[in-house]
């Protein structure tokens, strides 16, 4: 089964071949960005350094077009969530409302966590679970400070 990277190389090539040229440019600039990353820290191109990139990406593309959309510029607010879509083929489903609150209740209980103050030690012990990449560490932030007194 071929990894995510070249998942990701060979979907570059059958865009090109069908002049599309947004899914191009989006793939593209996402493969620049997962080679900057791998030399940035140094490790080899893998699933986990491809997820991280491309949810950093769509992060930034979601925060962008805010800006967009606050601007008026409706086409680069299009072209934004033309990209996001794009870039999301490639990322696994993150968890479900119900199974992240049931996991952030478990991982309070286990850290013993009693106020807003401990946040970190929940937020640093969830980031060592086997489901962490998976987890929209914005969301939990949500639900670990609604949790907690």
């Amino acid at each position: 089964m071929p990894s995510l990277y070249e998942t990701l190389r060979a979907d570059i090539v059958v865009a090109m071949k069908a002049r599309d040229a947004a899914t191009t440019l989006a793939l593209r600039t996402a493969d620049a960005a997962i080679k900057r990353a791998e030399l940035d820290t140094g490790k080899p191109i893998d699933d986990a350094l491809v997820i991280t990139t491309l949810k950093k990406a769509v992060k930034n593309l979601a925060d962008a077009k805010e800006e967009f959309a606050k601007g008026g510029r409706a086409d680069l607010v299009t072209a934004n969530e033309t990209e996001i879509k794009v870039l999301e083929k490639y990322l696994p489903k993150g968890l479900d409302p119900v199974r992240l609150e049931a996991l952030v209740v478990e991982v309070i209980k286990e850290t013993g966590a009693l106020s807003k103050k401990e946040m970190g030690k929940v937020i640093g012990a969830l980031k060592q679970r086997p489901e962490a990449p998976l987890i929209d560490f914005g969301a939990a932030s949500k639900l670990v400070q609604s949790k907690l007194p």
